[in-house]
């Protein structure tokens, strides 16, 4: 049996239970949360307006490049750790704009569309390896494309024929590289794999002719070679959910997943110090961060020339935790960068350490290892693993009031506890496109 026959019985036939349906709500509020900034404006992002012109004809795939976009251009939305990218930035816009296209507005039908995206990715994440990564694919466009496919697949009520050309589809046309991290097009790598989703499902209910098997497998092979593990692509779905367990990772700062650690393990260092923070300030003669080696391959911007790549700067991130106690979204924004954090975030050097085994073999054992070398000799340290990072809950219903402060209505529909609350926020959300 192939690969896309094994995989068409679980996207559409596998229920979801209750607990990955309230996280498949978590992730929504949390797309919402991130998304809704950019779409009213209350960041400056200048990718959106040119975008709205390019894609105005407002049919579903362009609203669901819209939302994609909208929802990572901030870089503040969720990451899976199998997946090893943001699934619900993909996911959702696709699914959004189905329904919104559609009138489809079915909660149950839709959370559980969602899950079985998410599984997508996750198991496709595993069966691809880091090595799809390390190649300098990105997640999110490249499998990206793929997970919102399944999810549209079970939402559209694709049968078994349908869904293998839809899933062959969106296979030949998945990409996207980590060459554009930094950019705008990084964000729109998100616009771009749920439109291509939207675009494959519409092709395969039409009838358009696909080839149903051997096109995932090419896919593996392509994408990750010799490394590849395709058998873990189709186990033991739902059993977790991967929408539980590893789960979503919701994010505490606009910045990539990957400088979290080393912020969180600055912040430690300067809750600590009693003497007030200019002393601080003025008494550092050179700041070290350690990490697994490869460990900063999503981070590694070195001199950020913009807002855009200081997300991607571990120097940046870490100066400006130690200046303002925060990573402020102001300074991770379009535009030039703070120069007081660019003339501290110069004394910080990046120390592999060899001991530790490489990021790419176990992700999960990632640290951020921050120390401050003070010009009397005495040193400042602080270890943070990933692991520590993921145990601290994030207050996504924070982040949520915060977005949608002048937004009471659109905020009570959130908590999705029927279809007109499913209805509403997706109308709410095309409206601002």
């Amino acid at each position: 049996m192939s690969l896309t026959a094994q995989l068409s019985q679980p996207i559409r036939l596998l229920q979801p239970d209750d607990a990955a349906r309230q996280r498949a709500r978590e992730g929504v509020q949390d797309f919402l949360a991130v998304s809704w900034p950019v779409l009213n404006r209350q960041v400056p992002d200048s990718g959106l307006p040119q975008l709205r012109a390019l894609y105005a004809d407002g049919g579903p795939a362009s609203r669901a490049l819209l939302l994609g976009y909208a929802g990572h251009a901030l870089d503040y939305d969720d990451f899976h750790a199998d997946f090893r990218g943001h699934p619900s930035v993909v996911i959702l816009p696709a699914l959004l704009a189905w329904a919104a296209e559609n009138g489809a507005f079915d909660l149950a039908r839709f959370l559980d569309a969602y899950i079985i995206g998410v599984e997508m990715a996750g198991r496709l994440g595993l069966a691809m390896t880091q090595h799809h990564y390390t190649l300098g694919y990105h997640n999110t466009a490249s499998l990206g494309t793929l997970a919102a496919a399944a999810a549209l697949a079970r939402f559209s009520g694709a049968d078994a024929r349908q869904t293998a050309v839809l899933l062959g589809i969106a296979a030949t046309q998945a990409s996207g590289l980590r060459a554009q991290f930094g950019s705008a097009v990084k964000p729109l790598h998100a616009g771009f794999a749920a439109e291509r989703a939207v675009r494959a499902t519409q092709l395969a209910l039409a009838g358009f002719d696909g080839q149903a098997d051997g096109v995932l497998e090419a896919f593996i092979a392509l994408g990750s070679a010799e490394a590849a593990q395709r058998d873990r692509l189709p186990e033991n779905w739902g059993d977790p959910w991967r929408i539980v367990a590893p789960g979503l990772e919701f994010k505490p700062f606009a910045t990539c997943a990957g400088t979290h650690s080393a912020a969180e393990a600055t912040r430690e260092i300067r809750q600590r110090w009693t003497g007030g923070v200019e002393t601080l300030l003025s008494r550092i003669d050179r700041i070290s961060v350690a990490f697994p080696p490869g460990g900063d391959i999503a981070a590694s911007v070195r001199q950020p020339q913009n807002g855009i790549e200081a997300r991607f700067s571990l120097e940046y991130v870490i100066a400006a935790m130690l200046i303002y106690g925060d990573l402020r979204m102001a300074d991770f924004a379009e535009g030039e960068v703070n120069p007081q954090i660019m003339a501290l975030a110069a004394k910080v050097a990046r120390q592999p350490d060899d001991r530790a085994p490489p990021d790419a073999l176990n992700p999960a054992l990632r640290f951020h290892e921050v120390t401050l070398f003070l010009h009397d000799g005495a040193t400042l340290r602080q270890r943070r693993t990933r692991q520590q990072s993921l145990a601290t809950p994030v207050d996504v219903a924070g982040k949520l009031r915060a977005a949608l402060s002048d937004q009471p209505e659109l905020l009570a529909h959130s908590a999705l506890r029927d279809d007109r609350d499913l209805r509403c926020l997706a109308q709410a959300l095309i409206a601002a496109l």
